[in-house]
């Protein structure tokens, strides 16, 4: 339990330090969500611009009057709106990718990262996110269709039973079940995301092979604290919609926005969270310690003295002969 609230805690701390990231993201997603919206508003407008109906769509909400301004042929096809708006959020997680690796050098660093050294990090290892990304796809989404028909197997033989409480029993345990399963799997390769960029690993399948190691050694640990977060997004995510229904009036379309972009924001906090946890375990158990070799003092031996070399014996000169 101590080690969730350290990995908890930190992760926290983490993001809280580096909040400027998560307004960025958080521009970059309203955004993109204007440029993908335009198409829709575009073609909303030539209709409710010119109709009575508009007043039933903007103090209130009416799901009849919206589904018949989506059907009225002067709207054109519901595919010119919806592409562009597929195309943004395409672009948004191809943003996610390119920048993510500059949040998690950012994280570990034990300053405030210079911008360039944000973008280098974020270039250096597009290729190796773009990688990872494509094989957490292929397992996620084979994990994801093999238990979700197995869920659906054994829900259709819990309605074949006379027990009436077992179809909601199995619905739900399938459904929980489900749900810690892809918990793990992407704790996985967040964890292979770390070591990619921390590491500066270029082989992205050693860290792969890393963090599924690591994960399934303290897969107690590391699932409670991205429940716990999970639980937290939950929360905010009511309380949003809670405020928006009972504190906003129908008629304020001021109230609306600000409540529900100030949800968002709030949302993007357990994201970051959750990856500041990741990097908290890849500091404390994947980091490979530093050898230090031992060393033995020699004992200090004084350095012999240069003694001046003795003076040459310089024969005296014979005595000369005395005259008789």
């Amino acid at each position: 339990m101590s080690e969730n609230k350290g990995l908890l805690s930190r992760g926290l701390g983490m993001a809280a330090r580096n909040k400027r990231y998560i307004v960025w993201f958080y521009v970059l997603n309203v955004t993109l969500a204007l440029f993908g919206a335009g198409a829709f508003s575009n073609q909303a407008h030539q209709i409710l611009d010119h109709s009575l109906y508009a007043d039933r769509l903007v103090h209130g909400f009416s799901m009849g009057v919206f589904i018949e301004m989506l059907t009225r042929p002067e709207f054109g096809p519901t595919m010119a709106s919806a592409a562009p708006a597929v195309d943004f959020a395409l672009l948004f997680f191809f943003a996610t990718a390119l920048f993510l690796p500059g949040v998690l050098y950012g994280y570990a660093s034990t300053y405030r990262l210079p911008r360039e050294d944000f973008f280098r990090a974020c270039g250096r290892n597009l290729w190796r996110f773009i990688r990872l990304l494509i094989v957490a796809g292929i397992v996620m989404g084979i994990v994801a269709a093999a238990l979700f028909g197995l869920h659906g197997v054994l829900e259709k033989r819990a309605a074949e039973s006379t027990n009436e409480l077992l179809v909601p029993e199995v619905r739900f345990a399938g459904l929980a079940v489900i749900f810690l399963v892809m918990a793990a799997l992407r704790i996985w390769f967040d964890l292979a995301q770390a070591d990619v960029v921390l590491s500066d690993q270029r082989a992205v399948r050693k860290s792969i092979g890393a963090a599924f190691r690591h994960t399934w050694r303290n897969l107690g640990s590391l699932l409670a604290s991205y429940v716990v977060i999970t639980i937290v997004a939950a929360i905010v995510l009511l309380a949003g919609l809670w405020a928006w229904m009972r504190l906003v009036p129908s008629t304020s379309v001021g109230g609306a926005i600000l409540v529900s972009q100030l949800t968002l924001l709030l949302l993007l906090i357990p994201r970051f969270w959750q990856r500041g946890v990741v990097v908290t375990y890849y500091l404390q158990n994947m980091v490979a310690p530093i050898a230090v070799e031992s060393f033995t003092p020699v004992p200090s031996v004084a350095p012999p003295v240069n003694e001046p070399a003795p003076a040459p014996i310089i024969p005296s000169a014979p005595p000369e002969p005395q005259a008789s």
